[in-house]
């Protein structure tokens, strides 16, 4: 479990891809879900059956998925932490694909204090640039 959150990784990696499929499509379907994670839709189904209970989503008789506001400051926490360590490590000359990589692998870990300070970090290097 996450201790900035109260989620797991997991269910915090759900929330992410649903703001990033939200922003790229208009929309949220499990179905998408599916493939953005490259999960199975039986996973994914599990995951949105336990994120709705808990209140951090919504689904419609069609099948479509809304954030709460509760679930939609967490995604947009991860999906911050995401964007800002990726153009860190490529700012350094990481490959865009293993900046990205590790960047979702840090995004969950790091405690506020020490992403503050990246974030810092990267704003000064990319100001730079």
């Amino acid at each position: 479990m996450d201790w900035t959150t109260g989620l797991g990784k997991s269910a915090e990696d759900y929330l992410e891809a649903m703001l990033m499929l939200k922003e790229q499509n208009g929309y949220i379907r499990s179905v998408d879900i599916a493939a953005h994670l490259g999960v199975t839709k039986p996973s994914v189904s599990t995951a949105m059956k336990r994120l709705r209970e808990n209140g951090y989503i919504e689904m419609d008789r069609t099948g479509y998925i809304t954030v709460t506001d509760k679930g939609m400051s967490i995604a947009e926490k991860v999906y911050t932490r995401h964007k800002t360590l990726t153009r860190l490590f490529v700012s350094l000359g990481i490959n865009p694909r293993t900046a990205e990589d590790d960047a979702c692998s840090i995004e969950h870990d790091i405690s506020d204090e020490t992403f503050d300070a990246l974030r810092k970090l990267t704003e000064q290097i990319t100001d730079e640039e």
